[in-house]
């Protein structure tokens, strides 16, 4: 068997890797990484080709929040009938992964812009339809106009993207790394 058959399971069991260590606590801390789901859904979709690598993520994420609230005292404050709206979310950026993949199948590598374009379109989509789910479904922001509601949480986003971006960029940086370390030295011709 060829090595380059196991790289999209390799890549799954590193994405998994680091939603474990960093999902816990969700916005990080002195001490914590931001999450990193939002980017390991995307890169998911963009490395893996199984249609399993998803809800196995999905799984992976529900039982990290129940130990987190259950037995790591964090709070359940989202944990609402909206929490079931991350399920879209997460599967737009897994899609929009799957998508730019597709698009350079034939291409040894993704150019930069479009993947950050794409990655973009993504947070945002995840972003509208998570808070959307949580200002409609919740029940924890009654009498709230939706108006109101996007001012109170617009300011979330900047960190939600950035916190994206930042894993994707250091992904890219770790494969780069990879793929030169991987290839034969060229011969010195001097």
């Amino acid at each position: 068997m060829q090595p380059h058959r196991f790289r999209p399971l390799l890549s799954a069991a590193l994405l998994a890797l680091v939603m474990a260590a960093t999902r816990y606590q969700h916005f990080g801390d002195a001490l914590h990484l931001p999450d990193a789901s939002l980017a390991v859904f995307f890169l998911a979709g963009l490395l893996t080709s199984s249609a399993l690598v998803f809800p196995a993520l999905l799984l992976e994420a529900g039982l990290i929040d129940a130990l987190a609230i259950g037995v790591g005292g964090v709070s359940d404050y989202c944990v609402t009938p909206a929490y079931g709206f991350l399920v879209p979310a997460y599967g737009v950026l897994w899609l929009a992964g799957r998508w730019l993949a597709a698009r350079h199948a034939t291409r040894r590598r993704v150019a930069l812009p479009a993947l950050y374009a794409v990655l973009l379109v993504a947070v945002s989509a995840a972003f509208l339809i998570s808070n959307t789910g949580f200002y409609a479904y919740s029940g924890r922001v009654p009498g709230l106009t939706l108006a109101d509601y996007a001012t109170a949480v617009a300011g979330f986003f900047p960190p939600y993207a950035l916190g994206a971006f930042g894993y994707v960029t250091v992904a890219i940086l770790l494969h780069a790394i990879a793929t030169r370390a991987g290839r034969a030295p060229e011969p010195d011709r001097g």
